[in-house]
Formats: structure tokens, C-alpha cells, sequence
């Protein structure tokens, strides 16, 4: 019976080191948190054209509408990330994703890339030519 138990302790610790992790954050915590010496990896999860018309300095396009999964696995499981869409809709729904292919350290910028701009964070504007 102790062999079980110790067993069953063992195997639950160990699974759930492996479990991801995903916070909700907000824009003033993010921001917090790129300033950082070794700060997250920026995922954006919009669309091409909505990325084009303005998003975070630093930020990688992996577009929801399109192979998101296969293109979110192309990224190493074990580095910090903070993701976002627009207002928080897609995101919330990619966050399965994200469990599934095991990320481990995951933040989840709830209110957006609108959240972000509205409260006044830099953005970055491509110049129309």
C-alpha cells in the first residue's frame, strides 16, 4: 500500500511539473515585464492586416486564421511568451492551444492589442507610403 501511495505522489508531482502555465495579465504587468533583462517573446495572434496597421515593437505575427497551431509549434515550449489578438477573443480561445502543444511559461495579455494601445503603451505605426 505505501509503494502505491508513493507511486501515485510521484507521478502527480511529476505531471504536474510539466503542466502549462498561463497567466492573464494586464498591459501595466506586461509592460513590467518587457522591460525586463530577459523579457518575454511577443506573440501576436491578428491577422497580417491588423498587425500591419500597428502592434507591439518586437512582436511575432502568427496569424489564428491560418495554421496557427502547426506555425505556434514551430516555438521553443520552454521560453516566456506573452500573446495577444486584438480585444482578447481569439486569445482566449488559442489558450487550449497552447496548453495542448505544452508551453510551459505562457502570459496572456487579456485585454489586447486595443487594452494595449488605449492604455497608452508604444506601439509601433508602419509609415503609409
Amino acid at each position: 500500500m505505501t509503494r502505491i501511495l508513493t507511486l501515485f505522489l510521484f507521478l502527480t508531482v511529476f505531471s504536474s511539473a510539466n503542466e502549462s502555465i498561463i497567466k492573464n495579465i494586464s498591459p501595466a504587468q506586461a509592460s513590467k515585464m518587457l522591460k525586463a533583462k530577459k523579457p518575454p517573446v511577443i506573440i501576436d495572434i491578428r491577422t497580417p492586416e491588423e498587425f500591419a496597421k500597428g502592434h507591439l515593437e518586437g512582436a511575432k505575427l502568427v496569424n489564428y486564421r491560418k495554421d496557427f497551431k502547426k506555425n505556434l509549434a514551430k516555438f521553443d515550449r520552454n521560453k516566456t511568451y506573452i500573446f495577444h489578438c486584438q480585444s482578447g477573443g481569439r486569445s482566449t480561445h488559442s489558450l487550449s492551444i497552447w496548453k495542448k502543444l505544452g508551453f510551459k511559461n505562457v502570459h496572456h495579455l487579456k485585454s489586447g492589442y486595443l487594452g494595449w494601445a488605449e492604455a497608452r503603451f508604444p506601439v509601433v505605426v508602419p509609415k503609409k507610403k
